[in-house]
């Protein structure tokens, strides 16, 4: 199950909105041909850019309402003027599930690219209000690389979410029983656990120091579940040090055999979340990271199913108002599961999808008397997309993918003491790339116009801000 609860008519919506872009057998395609698509400017920063496509076989169908996947090469060809596209990249040969990246590049010039497969264009994943491969110009795309943050760069921190170890179904949505949910090809590992050891892997090599993991680290909190997402997380290094967890709706106290183990829930039902990451305080923490504050939120910290929208306990939201008045100018960011509020989302005409509105307005305003607080990073709504609101202008709201399905990756924050970037990478290593392509299959193919994040700035921004308060050394 995913957080998501839609109703009947935003479905039919979206289905009529997608159904021009279905693939559709083409007798014109030589036998033995594959066809290029789902083209995505993933991750732009001031001097690399990251594409990925997916080949398949035109006129074919998994079964899943795609083209059975076809292995091929892959190759972007760029330079900073359409017609003169003088350099050439490639991606790993003899695959379906297409990763190449872009190096060298310049900050702060457009460069005009074109990506294709046995020399065929790859079309792009087509977004009813936005653009997921850049700006169309003729036969290619361009895009504009950013100047770096202001300052020295001081380090980098994963910003993650919704990894859901023990699922073994996804896109279910509610309970609707005309929503087929996607399951990993027979034989091969459990989709959440490649997605984890996959974000764990690829936040270490883009050089991330940290991680901020932002709830719903478990299907229903069940405590092998737990174990098994701790034992992932723990390769990266230590808890409550290198990472940092905090609760999601998922995580969230249950009752029943399967949790009579575990310590009584504060609520209702025995709190299995709290033993495996949190045996000896309570669930919500302010944290030092070498001069930067992290405030880890509860954003489930009440009664409920998981189906509602989140809440703090009263005792939480004045604990929370406490901290930042207590040092209002220190350079702080904020994690939890849900969104305060959610912008241009479908869904959030279910109620389900932020915190209960009134506690929202609360924290914005707390935020409008703390200048430090720069950065308010969410879970919950499985889709990037960058908010800020008018209560508290100086402070980016970063919903970030899911970990643990399509677009399925994490977001670098790179922290400079004059500013910082957020950049969305999804996973590279092999499983993941082709459980992330399955995948996007939800919603009957209609998942990336929710989740890809619309504009290129829902996925990566550069801010400058005065950080020299954070000092870049651990221990301080």
């Amino acid at each position: 199950m995913i957080c998501c609860r839609p109703t009947r008519r935003a479905l039919l919506r979206w289905s009529a909105v997608v159904a021009g872009a279905s693939l559709l057998p083409d007798p014109a395609w030589a036998a033995g041909a594959v066809r290029p698509v789902n083209l995505e400017l993933v991750t732009v920063t001031e001097t690399t850019a990251v594409l990925t496509w997916y080949t398949g076989v035109p006129g074919t169908d998994d079964g899943l309402g795609r083209m059975q996947p076809a292995p091929s090469d892959a190759e972007v060809l760029y330079g900073t003027h359409p017609s003169r596209l003088t350099r050439v990249a490639h991606g790993v040969p003899g695959t379906p599930y297409h990763y190449v990246e872009l190096t060298g590049l310049e900050p702060g010039r457009t460069y005009y690219y074109k990506a294709r497969s046995e020399g065929r264009a790859a079309t792009p994943t087509w977004l009813a209000a936005g653009q997921a491969a850049g700006t169309p110009l003729g036969d290619v795309f361009s895009f504009t690389t950013p100047q770096p943050p202001p300052g020295r760069h001081l380090f980098s921190v994963a910003l993650c979410n919704d990894l859901h170890l023990g699922e073994t179904v996804a896109g279910l949505v509610g309970q609707l029983p005309w929503i087929k949910g996607i399951e990993q090809v027979p034989g091969h590992p459990p989709y959440p656990e490649v997605m984890a050891r996959a974000l764990v892997a690829d936040a270490r090599s883009r050089g991330a120091g940290y991680l901020l993991a932002a709830g719903d680290v478990s299907s229903e909190a069940a405590p092998a579940d737990l174990a098994s997402a701790k034992s992932i997380l723990d390769t990266f290094g230590a808890l409550g040090g290198d990472y940092l967890i905090a609760r999601g709706n998922h995580d969230r106290a249950h009752a029943g055999a399967p949790y009579g183990a575990c310590r009584p829930g504060e609520h209702q039902g025995n709190d299995c979340f709290k033993d495996a990451f949190f045996p000896s305080g309570r669930t919500y923490f302010s944290h030092d990271l070498q001069g930067l504050r992290v405030i880890g939120l509860d954003t489930y910290d009440k009664p409920g199913d998981g189906g509602d929208s989140g809440g703090l306990s009263a005792e939480q939201q004045a604990w929370f108002e406490a901290e930042l008045k207590k040092d209002p100018d220190r350079p702080t960011i904020v994690f939890g599961h849900h969104p305060l509020f959610t912008e241009n989302d479908p869904l959030a005409i279910t109620g389900t999808h932020s915190l209960d509105a009134g506690q929202s307005l609360r924290i914005l305003t707390a935020y409008n008397r703390a200048p430090g607080v720069f950065l308010h990073h969410a879970g919950h709504t499985h889709r990037n997309q960058r908010s800020v609101f008018p209560l508290a202008p100086r402070v980016v709201q970063q919903e970030v993918g899911a970990v643990k399905e399509y677009p399925g990756g994490f977001t670098l924050l790179r922290v400079h003491s004059g500013g910082y970037a957020l950049n969305f990478y999804k996973t590279r290593g092999d499983e993941a790339r082709a459980w992330s392509e399955r995948s996007r299959q939800e919603l009957s193919g209609q998942w990336p116009q929710l989740s890809l994040g619309n504009r290129s700035t829902d996925r990566n921004t550069v801010v400058a801000r005065d950080l020299s308060g954070v000092s870049g050394r651990r221990g301080q």
